[in-house]
């Protein structure tokens, strides 16, 4: 008999919710079948089996909430073994002996109290990278603040006052909130508002909408957004890194992974586009659009939604003026992107209308000082101001 658990998922991913259960008890498994899905803050998640053997009992129902580590499958048979497990397979330390681990690994969890031998190592042969023992604590903490959480909460009776009716909360409304929560908690947010006069930006997507949609494209104000945001970005790398809390260092990525905020029926959700540096405007419209596509039908993958170093959102296309975006840890910036209106103001000492963005930066304060933000939120402006035609060249 063998258990199959829950493996790593993702950076800041510890639960999800079985969505669907692929196998029946009694049925044979091949190694690297899909088992279950499940579904996560992020995205939907297939769980391979790491060996071939015979369901002997599944331990949970669709819709059960599962955490990380969990066994959720037992196998029997004498295929229920591992056979030549590859380099990334999570494997249990062997009992009575120390977990493999790194002299600096092993030091941190001396100087957190953590024992070691209650982490799975995600390296071959079980070894614990610094990567396991972040996840490990971060799991702690969730745990505990959930705990604190039901503790301190109280049901209270409105239907006292009125008719009520209640829905329960879906598990990834969960989730989102908890992610919320955490990072409006650990990190000192500040936000910096500011506006765009967008008219002649909205003149040059006039001019090049045809062009694009021969291409197979929408061009959108959004992806026209990606573009001046790479410039601002690379000029003010700080935006585009994140905090190293255990070794108190900024890291500064050299790559540009973008995550687009999309509103679905199950909630919000973050794809990422990438390398959107590395691509025209042409190319970021078609991805963006079937990015976006994909997170409204519950397709994206967990490859697709980690890896991100910025994160946009743009309610536009439903309304409303500025907000307060909270920040995708563990970025350190997010931008927020309120509906164009047309107003009046004042142009050369007379009185005309143009089309006013409004938009939103908020950024870790740990990381980055007021006045870099200020900065930073007045060259967007500017850039989206005067957008480089020469952008918008298929």
């Amino acid at each position: 008999m063998i258990q199959i658990k829950i493996p790593f998922l993702a950076e800041g991913v510890d639960s999800g919710t079985v969505v669907s259960i692929l196998i029946s008890e009694g049925a044979a498994v091949k190694k690297d079948q899909t088992i279950l899905e499940l579904e996560t803050n992020k995205a939907t998640a297939p769980i391979p089996s790491p060996y071939a053997g015979t369901v002997a009992k599944i331990l949970v129902k669709e819709g059960e909430e599962v955490r990380v580590g969990q066994a959720v499958v037992t196998l029997a048979g004498s295929g229920a073994t591992p056979s030549a497990p590859p380099a990334e397979e999570k494997q249990l330390p062997t009992a009575g002996l120390p977990p493999p681990a790194s002299p600096s690994v092993r030091k941190m969890a001396r100087d957190l109290g953590i024992d070691l031998t209650k982490i799975r190592g995600s390296e071959r042969g079980g070894r614990i990278t610094i990567e396991d023992l972040k996840a490990y604590v971060q799991g702690l903490r969730q745990a505990r603040s959930e705990t604190k959480a039901q503790k301190s909460a109280v049901s209270i009776d409105f239907s006292k006052w009125g008719p009520v009716s209640r829905k329960p909360l879906s598990s990834i409304r969960r989730i989102i909130g908890q992610k919320m929560q955490e990072s409006w908690t650990t990190i000192p947010h500040v936000t910096q508002f500011a506006e765009a006069d967008i008219t002649s930006l909205l003149e040059l997507r006039k001019i090049h909408t045809a062009e694009y949609e021969r291409g197979g494209a929408r061009l959108t104000v959004t992806a026209m957004i990606l573009k001046a945001v790479i410039r601002v970005l690379k000029k003010y790398p700080v935006f585009n890194s994140s905090l190293d809390e255990s070794k108190n260092e900024i890291v500064y990525k050299n790559y540009y992974h973008f995550g687009i905020a999309v509103d679905t029926e199950q909630g919000l959700l973050v794809p990422v586009l990438k390398n959107v540096d590395q691509k025209n405007l042409l190319e970021l419209s078609i991805e963006l659009a079937e990015l976006s596509e994909k997170a409204r039908q519950k397709k994206v993958t967990l490859e697709e939604v980690q890896g991100g170093t910025f994160t946009i959102s743009n309610l536009g296309s439903i309304g409303g003026s500025h907000f307060a975006p909270i920040i995708n840890k563990p970025e350190v910036a997010i931008l927020g992107v309120g509906q164009g209106v047309l107003k009046p103001v004042v142009k050369n000492g007379k009185i005309t209308t143009a089309t006013i963005l409004p938009i939103a930066l908020s950024y870790d304060h740990r990381v980055i000082d007021g006045a870099d933000g200020a900065r930073f939120v007045q060259e967007l402006v500017e850039a989206l101001e005067h957008f480089e035609e020469s952008d918008l060249k298929i």
